[in-house]
């Protein structure tokens, strides 16, 4: 096996460096899995070290399941008896053989999420508390959320101070308790407890720090604290080899520190650095427009990208006036590079920030016939908010049962199967739908105290809905507040589904722009009745749509990322708890995207108003990142400038800026770049209640911000 034909040099010299532990940068596409692949069968075939010495980490199956394919493409029989797995399967190998040592017997249950749910269900029963308010999911989530931050049960029982933090806490305290009892762990047990085990018995780890003398972990700037401790244990005798790349650390919310890879030099001794800087996926073009992007990052390992690739086409970006318009652009794109170019569909991706940024895309490949596949998520007019409010609408244009079955416990009101069925005789007595028999005959069906006040609400939020007359979008959205369906997603931090629910309430808006004569909510029912019964997609060629989130360690030849707005991507959330943090890893998501590409890069955004972000839309910061001269602007430009709202990497300080203005008393008039004129009514320390005009309305802002100023008459 002679290396040096197979390998570049910088590669090379990752795969036969051994004097010491090694830190390997690897930029994407620059060959890493080849690298430690190399890496692995040189130790076996040229030093000399018994497979059963060397331990790979990897932290997905199929990575795992590759490397080893690929090692024993090159060895054969000889690589067999390599550790290479998950971080979770090694903690399973520990916890078998010393589980005894923290109560546990050897043949402890691993717990999947199927029985998780099935817990979580039992416990919700026992404890009277309804899916419809917490649901199973945001709990067993909070519940591994707890857990990857080291927060016990009795912890998060002192920290709760909101009721349904409260009873997350005691049905945590319950979980656990049930789990121990039972001999069961669950992916985050397995190595919590291992990490235990190592703690307190120091025999443990002396046995398993032994057992391998050349550790490696790939992607590591996705490891989290107790990763990284359990890698430190493992590693303690051996040399450790860590591979990855700061520059695509995008999993900071599941705990992942990109300070573990930055500071591995400091946290080592006899640390050596090799940088993979070589690209083999995209064309120069693509990469030279994603390093200034990233270089823009202050906190970073300093590299930049190359190629022996062509230059390739310029990156196109892509300026709509409407988010139909983007998806219009995005799906005849699409049908050119198959109709004229033969690209294959299943070559072509649609990235995008959010989940519900989909929506408009999948309408129109669906009017066009185009295969799609929507990857780690259900398609948009599938998902279970949008179901039920839909449903809502249902309700209201017609008392559709079926859409009244599906909420009228949603939010909890008291309605149980039994509730439902005295409803449902009562109709069938008086040969009326179900909502119209409890609205003339409630104090003839059998209710409990409980039911009959929720009832007693929709009826209200529903009569006073028919009876308003508001623009079809907001009394969608005054609706779902009314009944409490937004109130009950924002209790259970479920943004995500919050922002599908502006994006629903966006298409009713945008339908009804497009259809004034038939601007109804009947109308616009039975024109998504097209999307909503769409048969699964079974072709092989498909395009793919995914979160950017979901597409990291994928390539294709032709990519989209749309949504390219500025609040949606970079996204507001992520920047709201700390700004500058969080818009380096937007701006690591964003690199990440589009180095996903290797022949063309499309770039999409829209003008407009979003009801995600509460504002109206400029193109990304990111877009103006990439440089002018490799970018070929297309569209029509929006009439908001990106620089005149967001001045690119600026401080959190200078965005804000200062006005000047002080004193602010309710009644001052004053305009905002963005929202226009307004009257100030209410002042709140250093912010301000501003009444705008509609579609704006009522905004808090900061009282000193640069973009508001006093309106002199």
């Amino acid at each position: 096996m002679n290396l040096k034909e197979l390998l570049n040099p910088q590669q090379y010299e990752a795969a036969t460096y051994l004097d010491g532990h090694l830190r390997i940068i690897a930029g994407a596409g620059s060959g890493k899995t080849r690298v430690v692949t190399y890496r692995i069968a040189y130790l076996i075939e040229n030093v000399g070290i018994a497979p059963r010495n060397i331990l790979a980490i990897t932290f997905t199956n199929k990575a795992a399941n590759e490397m080893k394919e690929r090692v024993e493409h090159i060895l054969g029989e000889e690589a067999y008896g390599t550790t290479i797995c998950t971080i979770h399967s090694l903690c399973v190998r520990v916890l078998r053989r010393h589980a005894s040592l923290l109560g546990y017997p050897h043949n402890f249950i691993i717990m999947d999420e199927e029985d998780q749910k099935s817990l979580m269900k039992k416990l919700f029963k026992n404890n009277n508390v309804s899916d419809k308010g917490i649901t199973i999911k945001s709990m067993i989530h909070y519940i591994s959320a707890c857990k990857t931050n080291l927060i016990t049960p009795e912890k998060a029982t002192n920290l709760a101070s909101l009721p349904a933090e409260k009873v997350k806490a005691k049905i945590y305290l319950e979980y656990e308790n049930y789990t121990k009892e039972h001999a069961m762990m669950d992916f985050d047990d397995l190595l919590l407890n291992t990490l235990c085990l190592f703690q307190d018995h120091t025999e443990v780890v002396e046995l398993w720090s032994h057992r391998y003398q050349y550790v490696h972990v790939d992607e590591f700037q996705d490891v989290g604290e107790i990763e990284y401790r359990l890698i430190k244990y493992f590693g303690k005798a051996s040399i450790v080899c860590v591979v990855g790349d700061p520059d695509q650390t995008i999993y900071s919310f599941r705990g992942s520190d990109v300070n573990y890879i930055l500071n591995f030099d400091q946290d080592y001794e006899n640390v050596k650095t090799v940088f993979l800087n070589q690209n083999y996926r995209s064309t120069k073009t693509i990469l030279d427009v994603s390093n200034n992007l990233i270089r823009r990052n202050k906190h970073r390992l300093e590299k930049d990208l190359f190629t022996d690739h062509e230059a390739g086409d310029k990156v196109v970006h892509y300026s709509a006036v409407s988010e139909a318009a983007e998806a219009e652009y995005i799906a005849n794109t699409i049908m050119n590079l198959e109709n004229e170019d033969g690209v294959n569909f299943k070559d072509i991706a649609i990235l995008y920030r959010a989940n519900y940024l989909s929506r408009p895309i999948e309408q129109v490949l669906i009017q066009k016939g185009i295969p799609y596949k929507i990857f780690g998520g259900l398609k948009f007019f599938n998902r279970k908010e949008i179901k039920d409010a839909l449903s809502y609408i249902r309700l209201l244009v017609d008392n559709d049962d079926l859409a009244f079955e599906r909420i009228a416990n949603v939010p909890t009101r008291g309605v149980g199967a039994k509730t439902l069925e005295n409803i449902q005789a009562c109709a069938l007595r008086h040969g009326l739908n179900e909502y119209e028999a409890l609205c003339f005959y409630m104090d003839e069906i059998n209710l409990t105290g409980k039911a009959k006040k929720g009832l007693k609400a929709l009826i209200n939020s529903m009569e006073n809905a028919r009876l308003s007359d508001k623009a079809p979008e907001q009394i969608f959205e005054d609706l779902l507040r009314s009944v409490g369906y937004i109130e009950m997603l924002t209790k259970d931090h479920e943004e995500s589904r919050i922002d599908n629910i502006m994006e629903l309430k966006n298409s009713i808006a945008t339908y009804m722009q497009e259809h004034p004569d038939t601007a109804n909510f009947e109308s616009y029912l039975q024109d998504i009745a097209l999307y909503t019964t769409q048969d699964e997609e079974t072709d092989e060629d498909y395009v793919s749509l995914m979160s950017i989130h979901m597409a990291k360690g994928l390539e294709f030849s032709y990519v989209f990322v749309a949504g390219l707005s500025e609040n949606i991507f970079p996204s507001i959330h992520a920047m709201e708890d700390n700004h500058e943090s969080g818009l380096e890893e937007e701006r690591r998501l964003a690199y990440v995207a589009f180095t996903r590409a290797k022949k063309r890069l499309y770039l999409t955004d829209s003008q407009g108003y979003s009801y995600v972000s509460q504002s109206p839309k400029v193109t990304s910061r990111f877009v103006q990142e990439l440089g002018t001269k490799l970018v070929e602007n297309a569209g029509r430009p929006s009439a908001f400038k990106t620089d005149h709202y967001v001045k690119v990497h600026e401080s959190a300080d200078e965005q804000i800026g200062d006005n000047k203005e002080e004193n602010w008393k309710v009644g001052d008039l004053v305009v905002h770049d963005v929202f226009g004129k307004g009257v100030i009514v209410a002042v709140k320390g250093n912010y301000v209640d501003v009444a705008f005009s509609v579609p704006h309305g009522m905004k808090t802002l900061m009282s000193r911000h640069k973009a508001l100023k006093r309106l002199h008459s």
